[in-house]
């Protein structure tokens, strides 16, 4: 069974947290604490329920859509392949959501422009309500 008051408690840590010099891009994966979500929600894991996600469009210094990233191996439509340094992760382009940039709890990496352009490609294509 989850524990969302504990995750509720860590939340409320997170809405305390000033954050006002802190620098993100699109292209950026961050470490993130997504949370304890309801159902196939993508969970964030240990103690600050954290999982990295990819900054796919900055609103502003606050907010931005983020899609979190797996290891476990993912095929189909709905996921985009990243290769670095010989291992693999999974975009989840099906869980698409707009966070507060307070949730940011640590810089991984960026993604070349390359791999962004086929991400944002295939996440139009399934905005737009075509299936695979």
């Amino acid at each position: 069974m989850k524990d969302f008051d504990f995750w509720n408690k860590k939340k409320k840590i997170l809405e305390e947290k000033r954050n006002k010099n802190l620098v993100f891009n699109e292209r950026d994966i961050w470490w993130c604490s997504i949370g304890l979500n309801i159902g196939s929600e993508q969970d964030g894991k240990n103690e600050l329920f954290e999982r990295p996600v990819l900054v796919i469009k900055k609103f502003n210094k606050k907010v931005c859509w983020v899609l979190p990233i797996t290891r476990k191996n993912k095929e189909g439509y709905y996921y985009h392949v990243l290769d670095y340094n010989f291992e693999k992760s999974f975009v989840i382009l099906s869980q698409l959501r707009l966070i507060s940039t307070k949730r940011f709890t640590r810089f991984i990496r960026k993604i070349s422009s390359d791999q962004f352009e086929i991400i944002k490609g295939k996440l139009v294509f399934i905005l737009k309500n075509r299936t695979y």
